[in-house]
């Protein structure tokens, strides 16, 4: 298996992971959402609370030339840290939700 479609398994697999312990309802939706061909993966939160509107994204991660991008998490876990456990090199995980000039100083890869 090469590298990216190893890439996209660990990442669907660390995405379902997480939203299995989402509580989902009949009001708000727990949605996962997995673009294979563009790379683009998200865990959702899709409904209403009373009478507000919950659209938020919880965790988002891509997949762009070869690396893996931490979009947004917010969440308490550390996705990246996962990631490195299931076997992918921290150069290979760039930190998307930290400024560029930022990202030199994390563990992870810079682009």
């Amino acid at each position: 298996m090469d590298k990216v479609a190893q890439y996209r398994e660990y990442v669907q697999t660390l995405l379902s992971q997480y939203a299995k312990d989402d509580i989902s309802n009949n009001e708000i939706e727990v949605q996962l959402i997995f673009d294979t061909k563009r790379d683009h993966y998200q865990w959702m939160n899709v409904g209403w609370q009373e009478f507000s509107r919950v659209y938020r994204c919880i965790i988002h991660l891509d997949i762009k030339d070869g690396k893996i991008w931490l979009q947004q998490n917010l969440t308490d876990r550390n996705p990246a840290e996962e990631l490195v456990e299931m076997g992918v090199p921290r150069e290979d995980i760039v930190l998307g939700l930290q400024p560029p000039y930022k990202r030199q100083y994390t563990d992870y890869g810079v682009a």
